[in-house]
């Protein structure tokens, strides 16, 4: 073992840990001002990388057995959104008009304010999770079937 894989593998953990609550709080934002759903995705997708890359594909799927749903959560994540978005046309509004109404009465839970936007950023987290999570599980089996070296085996 090389001395920087050490060090992946150590950092892998806690830093995913770490950006999954920062991504919480990206889509959580949506109440008070835009949300950044994508950004939250890329965030923990990018985590998730790391630990493809300290731990190798077989270790990661095995330590985050969620990885195995990437793909349902890429289409439940589409399907939220789409929801989200295309739910005001069947009562005859703009897509993307949110819930509740300016000036309406808001459902809190504790001190956030539950409103379609958060469940837009949702379903954009979701989507860029799950996408991006299947594209690495894809990636490293095509590397774990060709070998470190690049060479098949």
């Amino acid at each position: 073992m090389r001395r920087d894989d050490v060090v992946v593998r150590g950092v892998a953990r806690p830093l995913l840990d770490a950006s999954v609550l920062v991504a919480a709080g990206l889509v959580v934002q949506g109440y008070a001002e835009v949300g950044d759903g994508f950004s939250a995705g890329m965030i923990v997708a990018l985590a998730i990388a790391l630990h493809y890359v300290g731990l190798g594909a077989r270790r990661t799927e095995q330590a985050l057995p969620l990885l195995r749903r990437a793909p349902a959560l890429a289409i439940a994540g589409l399907a939220l959104a789409l929801g989200t978005g295309f739910f005001p046309v069947v009562l005859g509004q703009p897509p993307l008009s949110h819930r509740p109404a300016p000036g309406a009465p808001v459902v809190t839970f504790g001190s956030l304010e539950l409103a379609t936007p958060i469940l837009f950023d949702l379903g954009i987290f979701l989507l860029v999770v799950g996408l991006l999570t299947t594209l690495l599980h894809l990636l490293a089996g095509r590397i774990d079937e060709s070998g470190p070296d690049g060479g098949s085996r």
